[in-house]
């Protein structure tokens, strides 16, 4: 599990490797990732984009952007949660992902929110000693 909070806005993600949707002879390997949002500040906000940094184990980057997150703009009053879950695909057996939720205020004043980096491992992935 993976935590950063931003401007109160709490971002926490876990990572789920998916053995039964890769194939590593085919070198595809995915995982799943659900988000855990919490609206710990007074004003009310709304999710409007999404930016992802995807890395791959050979430093292949992928970005993605978009508006919303799995088709909704949630809304979040002080205190609420809102939680989803969605998937990566890789090359590699391991990667990391970062990135940002673009939001807005009851003011339509708009703020960024970070995304922890998290790490994509697979029990495929070659174990080296440091």
């Amino acid at each position: 599990m993976y935590s950063r909070t931003t401007r109160n806005v709490k971002i926490t993600v876990t990572p789920t490797y998916l053995a039964e949707q890769s194939d590593p002879k085919e070198h595809h390997y995915v995982w799943a990732y659900t988000v855990h949002m919490e609206n710990l500040g007074n004003e009310k906000i709304q999710l409007l984009n999404r930016y992802w940094h995807i890395t791959d184990g050979n430093g292949a980057v992928q970005e993605v952007r978009g508006a919303g997150v799995v088709g909704e703009k949630p809304k979040l009053n002080s205190g609420d949660v809102f939680q989803y879950t969605s998937g990566a695909a890789l090359r590699t057996p391991s990667g990391i992902m970062t990135g940002e939720y673009e939001m807005e205020n009851e003011v339509q004043e708009r703020f960024t929110v970070g995304i922890p980096v998290f790490s994509l491992d697979s029990p495929d992935q070659m174990r080296r000693p440091n």
